[in-house]
């Protein structure tokens, strides 16, 4: 299996460090469900203007209901279905467009679902899991499926599960998972006192 360690220009937590996407899933392992709730309850601890908690999540639990697991695969894009069909777990996160307190829009939701689902992920690294992020998927069609009412954003699926073999992945995969993370130099991405300085 691959680890694809970070290579940092300053230490990081090992969490983060060692943190990232694969494809290659074990079909074979499932997620207990006291990993699970380890997993929600990180994403529930995540941070949010004025604690509204905007986030939802659905849990497809291919072990415990195998139908439900398989109408969350379709919704996927056909090249995401290709690799994510060996997750043993998959998660819907969405977001609530309104304040719960006061109806008003919440234009900071989408940022603090992001932020609770980064903590899902971070805590799936901690419990020996791996967790890929999608945004290729059907949100009207996942809408429809699961009745989502309409004052919620769809935001992303996840795919979780163990780390398996580049070998069980399609060979369209196979070089991505085994090649080196790169990112953009800090200086690109971050400004100090102005926008581009």
């Amino acid at each position: 299996m691959q680890h694809k360690r970070a290579s940092t220009n300053i230490s990081l937590h090992e969490i983060i460090a060692n943190r990232w996407s694969p494809r290659a899933f074990d079909a074979h392992r499932v997620v207990s469900q006291n990993k699970i709730l380890s997993l929600l309850e990180a994403a529930r601890w995540a941070p949010s203007c004025f604690n509204d908690q905007p986030w939802r999540y659905i849990v497809f639990d291919k072990s415990k209901d195998e139908t439900a697991w398989e109408n969350a695969l379709t919704i996927l894009a056909e090249k995401n279905q290709l690799w994510a069909k060996n997750a043993p777990l998959l998660i819907l996160a969405i977001a609530a467009n309104n304040f719960s307190h006061n109806g008003n829009a919440n234009r900071w939701s989408h940022y603090d679902t992001g932020a609770a689902t980064l903590n899902l992920v971070l805590q799936a690294e901690s419990v020996g899991l791996v967790a890929h992020q999608m945004g290729g998927f059907d949100a009207d069609n996942a809408r429809t499926i699961f009745e989502i009412p309409q004052d919620y954003t769809l935001m992303s699926m996840l795919a979780i599960g163990y780390q398996a073999e580049e070998t069980v992945l399609p060979d369209e995969f196979r070089q991505a998972e085994v090649e080196d993370r790169a990112r953009n130099n800090i200086d690109e991405l971050v400004f100090h006192g102005a926008w581009g300085r």
